[in-house]
């Protein structure tokens, strides 16, 4: 197993499209709920145990080579945002060129050929994980980190924050992650005998509406 592929897909400059997309926190910026250091790291650690631990468990369970067909619907029941299913498809597609350029293999293949409109992102993380030959765990902990490593880099190109305060965010935030990833694979281990309903389905409905109301925007910083 190699640790610099986990490094590689949990790099912000690895080309799955995660660089035009801020994850809620423009639309946080712009109704004044994220205004600084202490109100981004509420709202990261918000978004990582709700979001981030839904994508996590659906990438470690990916990750584990079960259904990827079945994950996807899987993934849609717990989208329940229209706009939100889009961008997570549209990511997914980008993520599946990526992935599929960087460890070519029959499982990407076959995810592109039945869903040729892109899959959710963290399904298609998770299959990438494992043409990578990352464990489950592995793949929960880069869908973990990215859920909050982009709202806090979008943070600070929105409200000019000092990079240095935002990377210490994210470093009060490893315990969390960390506790999100194993909590995330432990539930992907006992899909193949019970199924996708033991995946974490945690609910964000504030960001589900402000990510319709973003969407809606005719000028905008970034695409989510």
């Amino acid at each position: 197993m190699s640790r610099t592929a986990l490094l590689l897909l949990a790099d912000g400059r690895f080309p799955a499209g995660g660089h035009a997309h801020s994850g809620g926190m423009e639309a946080a910026v712009a109704s004044g709920a994220v205004h600084d250091t202490a109100s981004l790291e509420a709202f990261c650690r918000g978004r990582l145990h709700t979001a981030g631990l839904t994508a996590a468990g659906l990438a470690a369970a990916a990750a584990t080579g079960y259904d990827v067909l079945a994950l996807d619907a899987a993934a849609d029941a717990r989208t329940p945002a229209p706009a939100l299913r889009r961008i997570a498809r549209r990511l997914g597609r980008q993520m599946l060129r990526a992935a599929r350029a960087t460890w070519p293999c029959a499982d990407l293949d076959h995810l592109a050929g039945h869903r040729p409109q892109g899959a959710h992102q963290p399904v298609v993380l998770g299959v990438a994980a494992r043409a990578a030959g990352l464990t489950p765990l592995d793949a929960a902990h880069a869908a973990g980190y990215e859920s909050v490593g982009g709202p806090a880099t979008a943070a600070v190109r929105l409200l000019s924050l000092d990079p240095f305060d935002a990377t210490a965010v994210l470093a009060r935030l490893a315990g969390d992650c960390d506790a999100v990833a194993h909590s995330a694979a432990g539930a992907a281990e006992r899909v193949a005998a019970e199924g996708v309903v033991v995946l974490p389905a945690a609910s964000a409905p504030l960001l589900d509406i402000t990510g319709e109301q973003h969407a809606a925007w005719s000028v905008r910083l970034f695409a989510s």
